[in-house]
């Protein structure tokens, strides 16, 4: 019998080997991933300058060997009123600062270098996201997604005059629901296991929920613990067209351009499924955390609620600088899922991808003799 290789309606739409979509800050591994036949997504809210991500873009274009890729964007719906980040920062209690200054005291973080340091990430910001769609509309991705649900409404009639499919994360079906109603196209399931933002259900209930609640022409994504080829094929048999992933990506080599702290890795491998929190502390909503001294502090009594977003990021974004300059794997901020227990190796973006196809082969096989095929 031939190997069962993964392929759904999503391949077809985009023009792809793998119905593996792979969410990375990192433009060396999305690149690589479409280059491997899945779909590399750029997710773009680290980006300051919209100059920069043109560049970035650029590169993308230009290294992906003409395959397809996408770009992730964190817009809310409603368009909020906001200032600049030195006019939220008036908006930061000063106890909350003290709270930080005195965390990473106690914790032995370094300060940096004078002069150095990192403004908040303002892709929070919706005027910042929309200059993020702004530059993704002058390249050539084929999908954007919106970590934060629905985007407004004249994005997404933008982008699809353009010819991109927009996608947008859900928790619930009813927030699945919501999103075709206001026109998405795909529907990212993330279950309670997924790093970064996620909501309270886990994927194994969610995904079919959702694949229920949007109908069959709706395509699903099932997001959340997936990082082996097994689970590939547990996400598909409960009817998702496709899977996102995002945590597998952090331990690739390629994932080394973007973050070569020594620190980090060493965090993830030896990290199990249980270690890991989530918690308000990273961005001001709900966000799967690697558990670590520094969101330990953040838990104990007398420690100040986090803010809303985006006045967190403001007040942590240069913390998570020192954190991450100290490079002490005890202290690391880092957003991961559950799946980071099977991160034990740090390996190429390509070997990652043919043992994901290759797992789901084998699977696909022991359950064609389970059913007696």
């Amino acid at each position: 019998m031939p190997a069962r290789t993964m392929h759904t309606a999503l391949c077809e739409a985009f023009g792809i080997d793998y119905p593996i979509f792979a969410f990375t800050p990192s433009e060396h591994v999305a690149a690589a991933v479409s280059r491997a036949g899945g779909l590399g997504v750029l997710g773009c809210v680290r980006f300051n300058d919209p100059d920069e991500l043109d560049r970035v873009l650029t590169w993308m274009d230009e290294n992906t060997d003409g395959k397809p890729y996408g770009v992730d964007v964190v817009m809310p719906m409603k368009v909020p009123t906001e200032g600049t980040s030195t006019d939220l920062s008036a908006y930061i209690p000063e106890d909350h600062r003290t709270f930080v200054d005195e965390t990473l005291l106690k914790l032995g973080v370094p300060p940096l270098p004078e002069g150095e340091g990192r403004e908040g990430v303002l892709g929070w910001l919706h005027s910042m996201a929309r200059s993020h769609v702004d530059v993704a509309l002058q390249h050539r991705p084929v999908l954007i997604a919106n970590a934060l649900g629905t985007p407004p409404n004249d994005v997404i009639a933008e982008c699809q005059a353009a010819g991109l499919k927009v996608a947008a994360l859900a928790g619930a079906p009813k927030h699945a629901q919501s999103h075709v109603a206001n026109g998405v196209d795909i529907i990212i399931a993330q279950g309670y296991e997924a790093g970064g933002h996620t909501g309270e259900i886990a994927s194994m209930v969610l995904t079919p929920d959702i694949v229920d609640a949007v109908g069959p022409d709706v395509p699903v994504l099932g997001a959340g613990g997936i990082g082996s080829g097994r689970q590939v094929a547990a996400s598909l048999a409960l009817g998702a067209q496709g899977v996102w992933t995002g945590s597998i990506w952090l331990g690739t080599e390629e994932y080394r351009n973007l973050a070569s702290n020594q620190g980090w890795e060493t965090a993830f491998l030896r990290a199990t499924s249980s270690d890991t929190v989530r918690t308000r502390i990273y961005t001001g909503k709900p966000a799967r955390l690697l558990k670590t001294k520094w969101t330990e502090a953040w838990a104990e009594e007398g420690a100040p609620a986090p803010l809303p977003m985006p006045l967190q990021n403001l007040l942590v974004a240069d913390a998570h600088n020192r954190i991450n300059a100290s490079g002490d794997p005890d202290v690391i901020s880092m957003p991961v899922g559950q799946i980071v227990g099977r991160m034990n190796e740090v390996r190429p973006v390509a070997e990652v991808m043919a043992d994901l196809v290759a797992e789901f082969e084998d699977t696909v096989k022991k359950l064609d003799g389970i059913a007696g095929t």
